[in-house]
């Protein structure tokens, strides 16, 4: 057996499994936790994309899981791992990951989308039961999940993202971020949340704060506004192309008054606001847009344009990764806490197979891994340089 010591980044993630309690009893216990879990991340990291397939790999690489755990009695069957899985408590796996990513990366990133997914296969109509809706906090440049919250069954994601922020708070992994968020959390309660937490907010206006929109867009077309700083860039691909102009402007003292009619948005510590001017040509057509942000950091036009398309980073990175390279829309745990927690082992697996520093995707280290343990033991655990 290896030492596990000589493992920092295996180490990190068998010493957080330890920390989930287990409430079995301890002498009926064939399969421990910590070996159920590395079991799992292994099996999804290597192509597996349900319990079956995860049992099955887990059979046909039994010694290559005894290299870093004992699996006394071999490896549980799908029935089985799906009836753990089921019995985990989602909050403290969600914590558990979030120390664990905080451990990974001791710095705080320096910008940070917050989104909500459905996983569409976990939705129960025969009892009634919702789809599973987690919202994520992915840091747009490292391509790294940093925490997670499912949204409760009658709640929204306006209620759960403030339940995120004090989570990543209190692991301090927002100190000195830029939080990016859409309109539907352009309310004061979350911007006070990231506030809170020692980080920055850039968020959308849309028309469902008419009061907030309106005063922005009418500051955007007077033209005796004060001057704005501004920027331009352009994006090709595909037989795509869109031109974006990006006005920002730091005379907000208009906006930071009491509220002077019901349903006037007024956020704390508003130090800018944005509008982003596109223009799109794809297959003949023309489409222009203009959207609206308000921040609570005073940035330059070039700084707003990078973090805003950083932000779509969450849904191309992460995402659209979740779907088509995990199948986790296809996926169908739908009892109990399985549905939650496999989405949170789908996050162990992903921010693994993104560390790896290779040109292969997503698709193809995970192909890879399936069919050659010592690939695999480098996504565990690389080899120091």
């Amino acid at each position: 057996m290896l030492e596990i010591a000589e493992k920092p980044r295996l180490r990190l993630l068998l010493d957080h499994f330890a920390l989930i309690e287990d409430d079995r009893e301890g002498w009926r216990v064939a399969y421990p936790l910590p070996e159920v879990l590395l079991l799992v991340v292994c099996g999804t990291i290597a192509s597996g994309d349900d319990f079956e397939d995860i049992a099955d790999w887990g059979e046909d690489n039994l010694a290559f899981l005894r290299r870093f755990l004992p699996y006394h009695h071999g490896v549980p069957g799908a029935r089985w791992l799906r009836m753990l899985m089921n019995r985990i408590d989602p909050s403290l796996f969600c914590a558990c990951f979030q120390s664990w990513a905080a451990a990974l990366r001791p710095d705080a990133p320096d910008l940070v989308a917050i989104d909500g997914k459905t996983s569409r296969g976990s939705h129960d109509r025969r009892r009634g039961r919702a789809a599973l809706h987690l919202v994520s906090a992915f840091a747009t440049r490292e391509r790294l999940v940093i925490g997670q919250e499912a949204v409760a069954e009658g709640s929204c994601e306006q209620d759960t993202i403030p339940l995120l922020l004090e989570r990543l708070a209190s692991a301090k992994a927002l100190d000195g971020a830029l939080v990016t968020i859409d309109a539907i959390a352009c309310n004061p309660k979350v911007a006070k949340a990231v506030v809170d937490a020692g980080a920055d907010y850039l968020i959308a206006v849309k028309a469902n704060q008419p009061g907030l929109f309106a005063e922005i867009e009418r500051f955007f077309d007077d033209p005796q506004s004060p001057r704005l700083d501004r920027a331009a860039d352009i994006d090709k691909g595909h037989g795509r192309v869109e031109q974006r102009r990006i006005a920002v402007s730091t005379h907000v003292d208009w906006m930071k008054g009491e509220r002077r009619f019901p349903g006037e948005y007024r956020l704390p510590d508003i130090a800018a606001i944005v509008m982003v001017e596109a223009e799109t040509f794809e297959k003949g057509n023309t489409s222009r847009s203009r959207r609206f942000y308000v921040s609570s950091r005073a940035m330059t036009a070039p700084q707003a344009a990078i973090a805003i398309r950083a932000h779509w980073a969450i849904e191309t990175s992460l995402h659209w990764v979740l779907d088509v390279t995990f199948n986790e829309d296809k996926a169908r745990g739908r009892t109990g806490h399985g549905p939650a927690n496999m989405a949170v082992l789908r996050h162990f697996a992903f921010n693994l197979i993104r560390m790896v520093d290779d040109r292969r995707s997503i698709r193809l280290r995970r192909k890879r891994a399936a069919r050659n343990n010592q690939y695999l033991a480098h996504i565990l655990q690389p080899l120091p340089r």
